[in-house]
């Protein structure tokens, strides 16, 4: 399913989040910065962290681009998406719980 111009693309899932999903494509680390915008809505990472993931999915949505021009960068991808699985784990494991009751 193509988006319109510039228009967001719905990602059919049902709401479930995929347990420890390996980053092979685009949708998934799609989903990975916005389980980190949902985490730091709900106060379960900080802002520093949110930025970090923000700025690791951009640089590898950036090489799923490239490497579709030069396949010779996939190494270079593959390095980034390990770096952001990692990094992933790190925050699943360290974020607190979100806050109850005020």
């Amino acid at each position: 399913m193509r988006s319109p111009a510039g228009g967001l693309r719905v990602i059919k899932g049902g709401g479930q989040r995929r347990q420890d999903e390996p980053l092979a494509s685009r949708d998934a680390v799609a989903r990975v910065l916005m389980e980190a915008g949902v985490d730091l809505l709900l106060r379960r990472i900080s802002p520093a962290r949110a930025a970090e993931i923000e700025h690791k999915v951009d640089r590898v949505l950036d090489l799923f681009d490239r490497v579709d021009a030069a396949p010779l960068l996939m190494p270079v991808l593959q390095r980034h998406l390990d770096d952001l699985e990692a990094l992933m784990r790190e925050t699943r494991q360290v974020r607190s719980p979100a806050r109850r009751g005020g």
